[in-house]
């Protein structure tokens, strides 16, 4: 065994001294005359200079405007994933735009990738492997014809050479120039992937912001508020776990830092900040510079709204409507309103869909089921009503009540429910109260305006989807006015984006279901919105609970990790322009890195998400 181990090491050390030997002279001469006779040495022709690679033959699981292209291994660091190249078919004279939608991948020289290779590690430990190049995946874009880039009729040939476009040339055609920047292309140092905010068809077109807990959703939002504030847009988030309420400080997140210095970019707070909570409710940050208290006003909101919010049965809103019908009556016998020409002119365009009863509070509501109750249950004694003018004209109230009492629905079960309901909400003291103003739209649309609606301490989605409600309507009534304003005096339109938060606690397949009316008025909105310069934006980090309805208002996506394949199977029949190989990487996608998706964009490109500069109370 020892005169073998010898003989091997003996005769490894003479092919080293032979390799290590120069070429004789002879054996030079010999090789060049050899060279001259075929023809002289191989030169590649002009056309592929500066090409990075050529396409290859196709395969029987070859797919349409999809074609291989092989690297050599030098150049495989030049055509990184979502590289833009240009493929010139010389063969036919056709000349086509792609991106590379897979790889780069590394395989052998001449082997497959999973064959045998008998590995050799006995000289000097070292293992050796074959020689290799790169495999790309291109998905043509484009034919391009006297430089533009129209759809493709046919596909490169094979042995056509592609060439890797600058990066300049790379941004122009991707068209990701903009003014609010959402982050770094992947596959790209020096590509800010950004969306126009002053294009009508891109951000008040509506964005959704989708992802599971923990793939960089908050970091997302708070990001492109900044953005929006910096652009002079008004943002209104609706923020329901309180997670947002410190965005006027600098992050100092370690993690968050670090990736902010990677990217030159400073640790700041959000500009023109304003903390708003419910009066009664608490705030996560009561420190906040600018933090006011606000209260909810019952006469902006739609009967059928409060119906379904409420969650009363088809009893139930026979008897509430009812009441609503007898409470406008006595309002007018009162003569609390209409109170003037004006106001009756402003009575024929109430669209009770749309909004409720002016100067109807919950009070007067409650007071006028309480009242009902009454004479239907034969009671002796007046109820007691909690409205001071109702309180003052009991006697007036009481009469006309019993003068209807044939009309008004038997049962005082039903009653007595709808009364319990609305003295839940009457006791929370959010609506109608003195001690509060109510929301001030003409400030939250102001240009640059950032506002936050705390809403961490309601611990009820009903409470929410009222607060959402109401606030989505007055922001939509001040919208028009701006609009109308900006019209006459050929100002700049105000421009505003309200972000809701959670948005399948508002909006999910079973809630729509439960309340159409509260859903007609956010697609009107929606709508309306869109001529209007009002955006919403809708995140959740449950998109499977939104239904299709709500994804077919959106228009733009940032799209974090998912792993639900149905989930998947249903964004794909939603959103357009996604190549396969995006959906494919969805479901493992790092923190921080999306999917996006836009109008003003060429196509989907996967990004590297920018981290937010200000602080958040949960950081993702």
């Amino acid at each position: 065994m020892e005169k073998n181990d010898q003989s091997e090491t003996q005769s490894h050390r003479e092919r080293e001294d032979v390799l290590a030997q120069p070429p004789s002279a002879s054996f030079l001469s010999s090789l060049q005359e050899e060279i001259t006779a075929n023809g002289g040495e191989w030169i590649e022709g002009p056309e592929y200079e500066g090409s990075a690679g050529r396409t290859m033959f196709d395969l029987p699981n070859s797919k349409d405007n999809v074609v291989s292209v092989l690297l050599p291994r030098e150049k495989i660091g030049e055509v990184p994933s979502q590289s833009l190249v240009r493929i010139k078919s010389l063969q036919d004279g056709r000349e086509y735009q792609g991106i590379v939608i897979e790889g780069p991948f590394h395989e052998p020289d001449g082997l497959r990738a999973d064959a045998p290779i008998v590995v050799t590690t006995t000289v000097r430990g070292t293992t050796f492997l074959p020689k290799y190049h790169g495999r790309i995946q291109v998905e043509i874009i484009g034919e391009i014809v006297n430089g533009a880039v129209l759809p493709p009729r046919f596909r490169p040939l094979p042995n056509s050479p592609a060439f890797v476009l600058s990066a300049e040339e790379t941004a122009t055609a991707l068209r990701v120039h903009g003014d609010i920047t959402l982050g770094v292309a992947i596959g790209h140092e020096n590509i800010e992937v950004q969306i126009p905010s002053q294009v009508k068809s891109v951000l008040p077109r509506h964005v959704g912001v989708l992802g599971t807990t923990g793939g960089g959703k908050s970091t997302t939002v708070s990001g492109q508020i900044m953005e929006y504030q910096k652009a002079g847009i008004a943002t209104i988030l609706l923020d329901t776990e309180g997670e947002y309420t410190e965005i006027n400080e600098p992050t100092n997140d370690p993690n968050m830092l670090q990736a902010l210095k990677r990217r030159n970019k400073e640790p700041k707070g959000v500009a023109q900040t304003h903390l708003y909570h419910l009066i009664g409710r608490e705030t996560s940050n009561p420190n906040h510079p600018r933090r006011t208290q606000f209260s909810l006003q019952f006469a902006n909101l739609s009967p059928h709204a409060v119906m379904e919010v409420l969650e009363f049965n088809e009893a139930q809103q026979q008897r509430y409507l009812k009441a609503y019908d007898l409470a406008i009556e006595v309002l007018k016998q009162l003569k609390i309103y209409p109170t003037s020409k004006e106001e009756e002119t402003e009575l024929l365009e109430l669209d009770e869909l749309e909004s409720g009863y002016p100067k109807l509070t919950l009070e007067m509501m409650y007071d006028m089921v309480s009242a009902c109750a009454h004479i239907v249950a034969d009671e002796p004694e007046y109820p007691y009503l909690q409205t001071k003018t109702f309180y003052a004209k009991r006697d007036v109230i009481m009469q006309l009540l019993k003068s209807r009492k044939s009309s008004l629905p038997a049962d005082k079960r039903s009653w007595r429910i709808i009364q319990g309901r609305l003295g839940r909400l009457l006791r929370l003291k959010i609506f109608d109260n003195p001690a509060a103003k109510p929301l001030n739209y003409e400030a939250l649309t102001k240009p640059g305006e950032v506002s936050i609606i705390d809403l961490s301490d309601t611990d009820s989605p009903q409470i929410n989807n009222l607060v959402i409600a109401e606030l989505l309507r007055g922001v939509l009534n001040q919208q028009e006015e701006n609009y109308r304003l900006a019209e006459e005096k050929g100002k700049e339109m105000h421009r505003v984006m309200i972000v809701i938060e959670e948005a399948h606690e508002f909006l999910s397949e079973q809630r729509i279901k439960q309340m159409p009316v509260l859903f007609q008025q956010v697609a009107r909105i929606a709508r309306r919105g869109r001529k209007r310069w009002l955006g919403l934006v809708f995140v959740t980090q449950l998109p499977q609970h939104l239904p299709d309805e709500v994804l077919s208002l959106i228009n733009s996506y940032v799209l974090h990790k998912m792993s639900d394949a149905k989930l998947i199977s249903r964004l794909k029949k939603s959103i357009g322009g996604v190549d396969e190989g995006l959906w494919n990487r969805l479901p493992n996608l790092a923190p921080g890195q999306a999917v996006v998706t836009a109008p003003s964009l060429a196509r989907a490109l996967l990004v590297a998400i920018d981290p937010t500069p200000c602080r958040l109370r949960m950081v993702e």
